[in-house]
């Protein structure tokens, strides 16, 4: 059993708010992560649009409650989103090409799509490629 309330995400800064009337998703909160500032996170929650919700808001908070409660608070402010399922979204890019660093590509694989891309400039070339892809 999970231990209520959890934590979902925590956003620093602006936080740019999507209400959507028709689909599946009815709000979208996306920004920054307050605990990683370079990561930007997009939070989904699966209901009815939430009237009067506005368009952006500062330093936001997400938890859940209980099964199919949300609390979405900011300074000032406090909604209570019921919604079937959260999704959460973190584009991770920056820390994976930290990691796997992208490898060059070879000499002679750069000779050959400059070759192939010049070709394809012109309209003789074009068909001389396609030609050569017929074979």
């Amino acid at each position: 059993m999970l231990p209520f309330p959890r934590h979902i995400a925590s956003f620093s800064g602006g936080v740019s708010c999507e209400v959507e009337s028709d689909g599946p998703i009815g709000l979208t909160l996306s920004g920054r992560t307050a605990d990683r500032p370079n990561e930007r996170v997009s939070v989904d929650f699966s209901t009815a649009p939430p009237a009067g919700f506005p368009q952006a808001l500062e330093d936001v908070t997400v938890a859940q409650l209980d099964p199919g409660t949300y609390r979405v608070t900011c300074a000032d402010m406090e909604w209570m989103v019921p919604a079937s399922a959260v999704h959460v979204h973190r584009q991770v890019a920056a820390a994976f090409y930290r990691v796997v660093v992208p490898r060059e590509p070879g000499l002679g694989k750069r000779m050959f799509w400059s070759a192939v891309l010049a070709l394809a400039r012109h309209p003789m070339g074009r068909r001389l490629l396609f030609a050569l892809r017929r074979r």
